[in-house]
């Protein structure tokens, strides 16, 4: 089983339920090749049971058929820049100041093991937004969350979960966004170190003055 907007990307899935965060943050485009899956209703529908099914099935919890109109898909793509806020701050990377709360409620449940389980509440968009913030939550008491990531191609933008040792990718394929990076590095090099290599020699043929 995979989670259809990530799996466009080709990325390392996060663990468990966590992954629709990770899977609500890949519904951008994928650079030229593939759209924004909350810019229309037919997608973002489509996305969102198939989403919801996925974390059903990994979560043990019930979760409930969502019909989105066209406010929920704006609703959805605030809540999408929101968690990429929250990412981006975990990594030294995000906006100034402090992020917004996320202002949602959720239920706490004692199972019959005597766990207590944090549950999504609300309806509509507001209880996907309770479970993905739970998921959040549930990823940093968990020391998941900051192996949540963002591509670093500009261009790009996918969210991956790092499974490095010592947690240090920074790019979702390394054989394609970080070899178009380090090329784009080794010309912008070569680059200066023609133009440098240019004046030296103008200096050496440089007329003395009388």
């Amino acid at each position: 089983m995979s989670w259809k907007a990530s799996a466009r990307h080709g990325v390392r899935e996060a663990p468990g339920g966590f992954a629709l965060v990770q899977e609500l943050l890949n519904t951008r485009e994928v650079m030229a090749y593939s759209p924004d899956l909350l810019t229309g209703t037919d997608d973002a529908q489509w996305w969102v049971t198939d989403a919801l099914g996925m974390w059903s099935r990994v979560s043990g919890l019930p979760a409930p058929t969502l019909l989105l109109s066209t406010a929920d898909l704006r609703s959805l793509r605030r809540l999408r820049t929101a968690f990429e806020n929250v990412v981006l701050a975990g990594a030294n990377a995000g906006p100034a100041g402090a992020l917004p709360p996320a202002d949602v409620q959720v239920s706490l449940v004692p199972d019959a093991a005597g766990w207590v389980r944090v549950v999504p509440t609300g309806r509509g968009i507001r209880w996907l937004a309770s479970a993905l913030w739970a998921e959040a939550l549930l990823a940093q008491q968990a020391g998941l969350w900051l192996r949540l990531k963002l591509c670093h191609n500009a261009h790009c933008r996918a969210a991956f979960f790092d499974t490095s040792r010592n947690n240090s990718g920074v790019w979702h394929d390394v054989s394609t966004c970080g070899n178009t990076a380090n090329l784009r590095a080794f010309r912008e090099r070569r680059r200066l170190s023609g133009n440098s290599g240019s004046q030296q020699i103008g200096l050496l043929h440089s007329p003395e003055p009388h």
